[in-house]
């Protein structure tokens, strides 16, 4: 059980890593960048499952916090917790959480991690415009506009990459026995 658990932690720094990795291709956009950052989140949720999908993106956003440029653009450092992208960041979070816990309470199946998938990107959207209406004082269709609707089909293709990415990967890793089931 030790072996699992250190394996299960050094898997969530290997996808620490790159979710930082990922979150250096991005689209410009005024407010927010489009960034690989959430289809991270998605494989780190679908291969790890909720617990250590989580745990990763704690780690990442600490790394990122401590003032190592992990995040979009390279940037780092505790002001970007107070920034426009930080809704999305601690978004991260829960919507590793909740696309690991759907697939752990239902099966890990490419249809199940696609809805999954589609779920995180739900969760990761609304954690982030719902900080953008604080932040920026925005009425909620200002915040929709910002927060939402520029991300929403490359948010789809994302979640569809990381359901089928992390179903294959996924299972590659339990034939390998390098993965156990989600506990």
């Amino acid at each position: 059980m030790e072996n699992h658990r250190l394996r299960m932690l050094i898997n969530c720094g290997i996808f620490a890593a790159i979710t930082a990795i990922l979150a250096q291709v991005e689209i410009p956009l005024p407010l927010i960048p489009i960034s690989g950052q959430t289809l991270a989140v998605g494989l780190a949720a679908t291969i790890l499952g909720s617990r250590y999908g989580a745990i990763t993106m704690v780690v990442y956003m600490l790394i990122g916090m401590a003032g190592l440029p992990v995040f979009a653009g390279f940037s780092g450092g505790a002001h970007v917790m107070v920034g426009p992208t930080a809704g999305y960041i601690v978004g991260f979070i829960a919507a590793a959480y909740a696309t690991g816990l759907i697939l752990e309470k239902t099966s890990f199946t490419l249809p199940m991690a696609i809805a999954a998938n589609l779920a995180g990107m739900v969760v990761t959207l609304a954690c982030g415009t719902i900080w953008l209406k604080i932040l920026f004082d925005l009425n909620w269709t200002a915040a929709l506009a910002a927060g939402v609707y520029p991300f929403l089909v490359v948010g789809v293709i994302k979640a569809l990459l990381a359901a089928w990415i992390g179903i294959t990967v996924r299972q590659r890793l339990m034939q390998a026995k390098l993965l156990q089931p989600a506990i």
